[in-house]
């Protein structure tokens, strides 16, 4: 039901009960049917160089049982956090499933993070066990939280890992044919631990989880500064992996490449559940490399290539563009440069007229890819069977008229359980409604329209920033007295992080100095694309001595413009 012309902002889905095509609520569950349907096509493959391993729905059963006994061999219990640092890899999907089988929590790590942000998530998450990719490109995992534990060296696997910083971690098992190190056990030693653990004991953990238990622990960037730790049941992340298939409008089984992390929620659940859910094929790549990406997508023949808004530009202007034949792409959006390669002829639009977040698991209003323009205007699309939708003002929290321009609030089936170390109470309003600090309003056709953050958190090539946590880093870096980040439209990262720093006095700052500091504290998208220096009087400051940072953002875009 939707309030009538001239009613509330208030917006609701239809019941959820009345939604078709949706199956098993647990991840187990949805694992099992997926399974059943399609058993011997291929559900994923990893290409590299000349090697190429490819995994059936089958195997993936095979392989996820295998990691949960494993896990339960490791003594786990219903809801024990099972953390999962990888890059996309087929044992990757082993873990997150077999996770899930064995009733444990998965809790997928950024491969993005320095050694400060995976000390914090460990500590926060309580991760008990974890199974980790050692080397990714230039970064030693193991060396990396052997640096934040010396223990972890030290002894063997049969012993438990007993840490005073990471009190919850038991055990670590590591990924690679590289011979294991101290405490951290190589993946046959890991995966010989089910030896004696039966597959019905594994039937009877993965039926004792129910649709409201938690499902998935992933991390976001959020206005603390802080990553958030946000849970979200079993049902809200199946709920999503059966509606996007429907949201793409996908007619034939996708091959679909990724090569972005799976530990974000939209490429968890557009990857898995777009693919997966309608008996395609994931065609991974552990890393985004341009070129490598153009080869794995003519020899495997891919229809849907997922990236963010800077990896179109990179795949445009690799060397070996031209050459490629890219003529199975099909579910491309026709507005995105891929689809004007000469090889490429595609009708097909994304379902881009939507709104969600990681706490609502994604999407929480859409109109599928197809929709008539008379149907869905210049909207972000109409809430997903369950939620309810309402524009409050940001001050008071009262429901605001039809039309009338306020933050966003939302609840329904996939909102999430809560964040971690947060009451639940804290985090959403007297009525059960998360208030997203987003701006929008209700249209007279009874569609939400979103117009962006009311906070400052920044969007960049598909990820959430917060500056708070970029200004905490750069207040230490030498000569720094005041730092305030933005975020700076970009047409190809839809916002670049723009650092704005007054300098001490006499202190001689230089730009690239700034971003190696930074560097070595942040992960890569959080990086400062430019520092710009600024005299403490071009700064306007609130009452409250706070910068103003909507005018500094208008003066950063003018001096890099200018420049």
């Amino acid at each position: 039901m939707n309030e009538g012309a001239g009613g509330l902002s208030l917006l609701r889905g239809i019941p959820l009960d009345e939604e078709q095509g949706i199956g098993a609520l647990t991840l187990a569950g949805w694992l099992r049917e997926i399974r059943d349907r399609y058993g011997p096509a291929e559900a994923a493959v990893l290409r590299e160089g000349d090697a190429v391993e490819r995994w059936t729905y089958d195997d993936l059963w095979t392989q996820a049982m295998a990691v949960a006994r494993a896990l339960v061999g490791c003594g786990i219990g219903k809801g024990t956090r099972v953390g999962i640092l990888m890059t996309n890899r087929l044992e990757f999907l082993g873990c997150v499933l077999g996770t899930a089988l064995a009733g444990g929590l998965a809790t997928p790590i950024s491969t993005f993070y320095t050694a400060p942000e995976l000390d914090e998530v460990v500590q926060a998450a309580g991760i008990s066990i974890l199974l980790v990719e050692r080397r990714v490109l230039r970064k030693d995992f193991v060396a990396m939280l052997a640096g934040l534990e010396p223990a972890i060296l030290s002894g063997s696997p049969a012993q438990e890992l007993a840490s005073l910083r990471f009190p919850w971690l038991r055990r670590i098992a590591m990924i690679g044919a590289e011979p294991a190190d101290g405490r951290v056990e190589d993946w046959k030693g890991f995966l010989a631990r089910g030896d004696g653990v039966s597959e019905a004991r594994i039937a009877a953990t993965a039926a004792a989880v129910k649709p409201s238990d938690p499902g998935l622990l992933l991390f976001s960037s959020g206005s603390t500064g802080k990553a958030k730790g946000i849970l979200s049941a079993n049902r809200a992340v199946c709920l999503q992996l059966w509606r996007w298939p429907k949201w793409y409008n996908i007619q034939t089984p996708p091959r679909t490449w990724s090569a972005n992390g799976f530990f974000w929620s939209g490429n968890f659940v557009m990857a898995l559940g777009g693919t997966l859910s309608s008996g395609g094929s994931l065609v991974l790549q552990r890393w985004f490399d341009a070129e490598d990406a153009l080869r794995v997508m003519e020899a495997e023949k891919v229809t849907m290539p997922l990236a963010w808004p800077h990896q179109w530009a990179q795949l445009t202007a690799a060397p070996n563009y031209a050459t490629t034949d890219l003529s199975s792409l099909h579910y491309i959006d026709m507005r995105m440069p891929l689809a004007r390669h000469p090889t490429v002829t595609t009708q097909w639009l994304e379902p881009g007229q939507a709104y969600g977040n990681t706490e609502t698991f994604t999407l929480i209003t859409v109109f599928a890819s197809g929709t008539p323009a008379e149907v869905s205007g210049d909207s972000h699309g109409v809430p997903t069977a369950g939620s309810t939708i309402k524009i409050v003002d940001p001050l008071t929290g009262v429901t605001l008229a039809r039309g009338e321009r306020g933050e966003i609030a939302v609840k329904g089936p996939t909102l999430m359980l809560g964040y971690l170390g947060v009451p639940l109470d804290e985090s959403l309003d007297d009525e059960g409604f998360l208030r997203t600090s987003d701006g929008g309003y209700v249209d007279e056709a009874g569609r939400l329209v979103w117009e962006g953050r009311l906070n400052d958190i920044i969007k960049t090539g598909g990820a959430n920033v917060s500056p708070l946590e970029i200004d905490a880093v750069l207040r230490e870096c030498p000569g720094v007295k005041i730092v305030q980040t933005v975020g700076v439209p970009d047409e190809l990262l839809g916002e670049m992080v723009v650092s704005c720093i007054v300098a001490h006095d006499g202190a001689v700052i230089d730009e690239e100095a700034v971003r190696a500091f930074a560097k070595t504290r942040l992960a890569s998208y959080k990086l400062p694309r430019r520092v710009l220096l600024f005299a403490e009087h071009e700064l306007a400051t609130t009452g409250s001595a706070k910068v103003k940072t909507a005018e500094l953002r208008k003066l950063a875009a003018d001096r890099l413009r200018a420049a």
